[in-house]
């Protein structure tokens, strides 16, 4: 089936297959032996959204929590004003929605920067799992530590220093996970609402580093690039840490 060209709308795209499922090393459910994925009896759904679309929004009451499969999400919060706020951007193998294991609700919104494909699991399944499988706890309290620890991170690696600095520092943290020369970057606003910086602002950062053969495109969209001078950036961060 193909995803959905909609913003509101998502593609349901079946009911996932934990046992034979080829991400399942990266997912939520990594961990689970047999028994343990005998034991869930609510449908898991495999869902793909376009880029774009809202997966879910701030406040909801939540349906479950979200294993991502492919692509990149972002999740925003609003202040009182209107004003969107970035506070984390989500890949594969990470899990949107964990608050909801202790509130029944999101509080941020997710929103797909690419096209994206999830796993939505019902917290009733998460819940009952938790507290028979130790497998999964440990797993879920990895996740949670990773979800807090990445927080924190964003804000103190991406809201202090110069623009080159934040942005150098977004660069390395958008790193391809198979190859650490290639980095997946998006669109400069949204960029501009991580980093706390005007969107000309990053548009310059980035236009620079590219006149500097710090990086090259790969594409024409400005999306995707190659990291040719990764001690510049790190030397960048390093200036950063100790400002």
């Amino acid at each position: 089936m193909a995803i959905v060209p909609s913003k509101a709308e998502s593609a349901w795209r079946g009911t996932a297959n934990c046992r034979v499922c080829s991400l399942r090393s990266k997912g939520l459910f990594a961990d689970l032996n047999e028994h343990d994925l005998g034991m869930i009896h609510s449908p898991i759904d495999h869902l793909a959204y376009a880029a774009g679309a809202t997966l879910y929004e701030e406040g909801a009451a939540a349906k479950g929590v979200l294993s991502v499969r492919s692509g990149m999400l972002k999740l925003v919060r609003f202040s009182v004003d209107g004003h969107q706020r970035i506070v984390r951007v989500l890949r594969p193998g990470d899990v949107a929605g964990l608050e909801a294991l202790g509130t029944a609700g999101y509080d941020s919104q997710a929103v797909a920067l690419t096209d994206v494909s999830v796993c939505r699991i019902p917290l009733s399944v998460v819940h009952s799992l938790g507290s028979s499988s130790p497998r999964l706890h440990r797993t879920l309290m990895r996740k949670w530590q990773h979800a807090l620890k990445d927080a924190d991170d964003w804000l103190a690696d991406l809201n202090f220093g110069s623009a080159r600095q934040r942005v150098g520092n977004f660069v390395l943290k958008m790193r391809s996970v198979d190859d650490e020369q290639l980095v997946t970057l998006f669109a400069r606003d949204d960029m501009g609402a991580m980093l706390n910086l005007k969107f000309e602002t990053v548009s310059r950062e980035i236009s620079a580093l590219v006149r500097e053969q710090v990086l090259v495109p790969q594409d024409k969209q400005g999306r995707m690039y190659r990291i040719l001078e990764p001690q510049r950036l790190l030397a960048t961060s390093d200036k950063a840490l100790r400002a």
